[in-house]
């Protein structure tokens, strides 16, 4: 069946990487075949939810863990859950946080938008942000006298390149705080499943990653953290999580998905990445105007993206222009943008086949060889 055609949908190469906006990952077919098997059976979904909590605490190293509908989801539960517990009363009560302890702490340089600001995901659940610090730098003094003033609920992280990278506390110091005071640490760390055990061993109570980015998995949020935390975050299911749920699909897909991960070879899935890359390099290299290089990942994960940055006074092109001519028509081929404004952009590999690359390929050569502007 052709869903582009029936539905009349632009076909899109993905040279942009684990994106919301493109639905995630193409899922791996030995976790659709988990997730399709699972769609024609009922289960009582507690005890699905029971079973993942095994399954995440032997990923990660947590105690347990559960599954939500997707990373934002799991901010806001965690963040009910550090206000409520699993206290019926306080979980009904919210997102009227009256009485509880309801103010969370966020270093400003990590208040990002994912789509929606992250602030607005801590909100959701009745909390007062708490921003400490500016936006490029935060002191443990900052942090410690935000602890000081009471009523904390938690302290949110963010591990995203998308947070400043500069002159802010980080994640291991801030567990270190935080647990003088007795605050519990919330990480997102939405496209980081790759680091989830780091995450977890960085001392955070809950830490919330995506099973639809690295993990090639169905939507879903993974939550992972002390035994008590966990329960309290679902069993927001009986208050403002209901709309936030995770279905049958979503948790056999995690399942799944953190199975796979736990029997890769990642060495190899790093070389085929490598490999990928070195596609790009070859197909680009003698581009008049056009400068490559490779840049690991900004957080740590095993691989690299390549970075195009083309010469305007040779190519007549901008990053920008290159970005947009890139995307136009049909497929569209998205790039990885982000840093267009600072003059170039990356093709990201990791969903991308090699018909693909060829393809990204052959249209950057087109763009920059057209001397059209925009």
């Amino acid at each position: 069946m052709n869903l582009h055609e029936k539905y009349g949908l632009r076909r899109v190469i993905n040279a942009c990487g684990k994106m919301t906006k493109l639905s995630g990952a193409i899922v791996l077919p030995e976790i659709a075949d988990v997730v399709r098997e699972a769609l024609n059976h009922f289960f009582d979904i507690d005890e699905l939810q029971a079973a993942a909590g095994r399954v995440i605490a032997d990923a990660s190293g947590a105690e347990s863990g559960c599954v939500t509908a997707c990373t934002s989801a799991g901010i806001t539960l965690s963040v009910a859950a550090c206000m409520a517990g699993d206290n019926l009363g306080a979980i009904l009560q919210l997102p009227d946080a009256t009485g509880m302890n309801r103010r969370v702490v966020i270093q400003k340089g990590h208040c990002v938008n994912f789509g929606q600001p992250i602030t607005q995901a801590i909100r959701l659940a009745g909390a007062e942000v708490v921003e400490v610090g500016t936006v490029n730098g935060c002191s443990e003094a900052e942090l410690r006298h935000a602890l000081e003033r009471g009523g904390v609920a938690a302290i949110v992280a963010v591990e995203s390149h998308h947070t400043v990278q500069h002159g802010w506390i980080r994640l291991n110091r801030v567990t270190e705080i935080a647990s003088e005071y007795g605050a519990p640490v919330i990480v997102d760390g939405a496209a980081q499943d790759m680091r989830l055990g780091e995450l977890v061993a960085s001392g955070a109570d809950l830490v919330i990653t995506s099973a639809h980015k690295f993990l090639c998995s169905t939507t879903a949020g993974v939550v992972a953290g002390r035994r008590e935390l966990v329960d309290a975050v679902y069993a927001q299911n009986r208050g403002i999580g209901r709309g936030m749920k995770a279905g049958k699909e979503a948790v056999f897909g995690a399942i799944a998905a953190l199975e796979k991960r736990m029997a890769e070879d990642l060495s190899e899935w790093t070389a085929e990445q490598d490999r990928r890359v070195e596609l790009i390099l070859r197909a680009l290299e003698d581009v008049d105007g056009l400068a490559l290089q490779v840049d690991p990942d900004p957080n740590g994960c095993p691989f690299s993206r390549a970075r195009l940055t083309p010469d305007a006074t040779k190519t007549g092109v901008t990053a920008e222009q290159l970005a947009a001519r890139l995307a136009a028509g049909d497929p569209t081929v998205v790039a990885r943008a982000h840093h267009a404004d600072e003059g170039y952009i990356y093709l990201d590999a990791v969903e991308l086949t090699d018909e693909e690359i060829a393809f990204a390929c052959e249209k950057v050569r087109a763009v920059l060889s057209d001397p059209r502007r925009d």
